[in-house]
């Protein structure tokens, strides 16, 4: 298997993604090509002992920026890393695409150049989130800010497929986020939304709110992506908040340092549950090929996390299952 890794996005940029190359093609068994600036993976590679066999580097002089327009950028920038990556990618020379860069970026290259798969209607972002019941999914986490009925239902499908095959969940129940649990609560889209959901192909258990998303009430939780972003910054930013809060209680003074100390491996637990690290990238359910979307943020432990990821994504045969799922409900509402 080869993963195809865009080295020069993300912030910590290309250390973190060669780091990360390095370990997973140690003990992953995959091969990685790095795509970017030849020099400065060179010089990242030099810096630790690593198997020449099964990494690669494939040359891409320009990067995308996160204040250019993204599909403007990905038609003009054709050497830009990422738009490399997803050629590559479509060409067949990996398996799966994994970018720490611009989100939309990523987004366009996905749709423009790997391409959907038939019959879906919009590749949708899926970020999985943390929850007191372990990890849940959110999709659509940004991808489609507009969205009709039939997104919504394809979405919940996608994700569903994706929670089975890939974090092996049994039957994964899939919630609507909507204002209130009523079946009449919600905008009009929603509502609409509501009644197609209970004859899709899927475990639907109705509408679900903003307090169920911690909750874990729901393996997959479908919405459009404007909801979905403002739902995963808001989480994003409560993990932040009570990070720092927790450290601020406990290193207050000698008591609460010596209290810390008696909690302490209860408070790393907390820490790991809440932590995007281990829960690797996002990926972008419906192209024709897995895509994975890393945190900009991620440092080593969170690609390789990503590459874990994208790994099971290729072995789960998640694409076929979509593909004839999608299909499989156009067939039957076509008759």
């Amino acid at each position: 298997m080869k993963i195809i890794v865009d080295a020069m996005g993300g912030d910590h940029a290309p250390e973190a993604p060669v780091a990360a190359s390095v370990k997973a093609a140690d003990e992953l068994n995959v091969d990685i090509v790095l795509v970017g600036k030849t020099d400065a993976i060179e010089k990242e590679l030099s810096r630790r002992p690593y198997n020449k066999d099964r990494i690669s580097i494939a040359p891409a002089d320009d990067v995308i920026s996160n204040h250019e327009e993204p599909a403007k950028a990905v038609r003009s920038k054709k050497n830009a890393s990422v738009v490399v990556a997803a050629n590559m990618l479509k060409n067949g020379e990996g398996d799966a695409m994994l970018s720490m860069g611009n989100t939309g970026a990523l987004l366009a290259s996905g749709l423009l150049i790997v391409g959907r798969i038939k019959g879906v209607l919009r590749p949708a972002l899926a970020t999985l989130l943390p929850s007191a019941k372990g990890p849940k999914m959110l999709i659509d986490a940004g991808a489609n800010t507009n969205c009709k009925v039939e997104n919504l239902v394809q979405f919940a499908v996608m994700g569903s497929i994706y929670m089975k095959n890939v974090l092996s969940t049994k039957n994964p129940t899939v919630g609507l986020i909507s204002n209130g649990e009523e079946e009449g609560k919600g905008d009009e889209l929603t509502k609409a939304a509501y009644p197609k959901l209970k004859d899709a192909p899927i475990n639907f258990i109705g509408n679900i709110e903003g307090r169920d998303v911690m909750e874990g009430t729901a393996d997959v939780m479908t919405c459009d992506g404007f909801v979905g972003n403002v739902i995963l910054k808001t989480v994003e930013g409560m993990g932040h908040v009570v990070s720092d809060k927790v450290k601020g209680i406990f290193t207050k003074g000698l008591f609460t340092k010596l209290g810390a100390l008696f909690v302490m491996k209860g408070l790393n637990d907390f820490k790991q549950t809440m932590d995007y690290r281990e829960y690797g990238g996002a990926p972008l359910l419906g192209t024709k090929k897995p895509v994975i979307k890393g945190h900009g943020s991620s440092d080593a432990k969170a690609v390789f996390s990503a590459i874990v990821q994208a790994k099971k994504f290729v072995e789960t045969n998640v694409i076929d299952d979509i593909e004839k799922n999608i299909n499989g409900m156009e067939e039957e509402i076509n008759g």
